[in-house]
C-alpha cells in the first residue's frame, strides 16, 4: 500500500466509514511508528549492555547490576513479541482484514484500536475469551 498523506491532526472517528483509506493509513502509520520506537529502544539496550563494564567488585553492586540487566532483557523480549504482533497487524492492513474481529468479523471499533492498535478481537469477544480463560484456570 503506497503511503498516503493524512490531513494534519487527523484522528479516526466513529462518524466516518469504518476502515476507510484514511483510517487504514492512520493505523498503518501509528503501527510503523510504534515498531520503529521499539526497535530504537532495543538497539539502545544492546548498546548499553555492550558498553557497561561487568567487573563490579562489590557483590551487592554486581547483583543489582545483573538484576537490572535481566529486567531489561525481559522487557526487550516482551517488546520483541510485540513487534511480531505489530507486523501481523500491518499485514492485516495490507490484506484488508485489519480492524475486524477474528472471531466474529465485526468491526473492533476505532476507540479500541486507538487504545490497542494490535487488537484482533472486539471488546465483547475479548471479554468472552477472558471469561473462558478464567473459568478454565479456576477449574484446573
Amino acid at each position: 500500500m503506497p503511503k498516503k498523506i493524512l490531513p494534519a491532526n487527523y484522528k479516526p472517528s466513529e462518524d466516518e466509514p469504518f476502515m476507510n483509506p484514511k483510517q487504514q493509513e492512520y493505523f498503518r502509520q501509528k503501527l510503523l511508528k510504534w515498531r520503529a520506537d521499539l526497535l530504537r529502544e532495543s538497539a539502545e539496550t544492546l548498546n548499553n549492555l555492550q558498553a557497561e563494564p561487568l567487573d563490579d567488585s562489590d557483590m551487592v553492586d554486581r547483583a543489582v547490576h545483573e538484576a537490572d540487566m535481566a529486567r531489561e532483557l525481559r522487557t526487550r523480549d516482551r517488546e520483541r513479541k510485540l513487534i511480531t504482533k505489530i507486523d501481523a497487524a500491518l499485514q492485516r492492513i495490507e490484506d484488508g482484514t485489519y480492524g475486524y474481529c477474528e472471531e466474529t468479523n465485526e468491526p473492533i471499533g476505532v476507540k479500541r484500536l486507538e487504545a490497542r492498535p494490535i487488537a484482533t478481537l472486539s471488546l465483547e469477544a475479548q471479554e468472552r475469551h477472558e471469561r473462558l480463560e478464567k473459568t478454565k484456570r479456576d477449574n484446573d
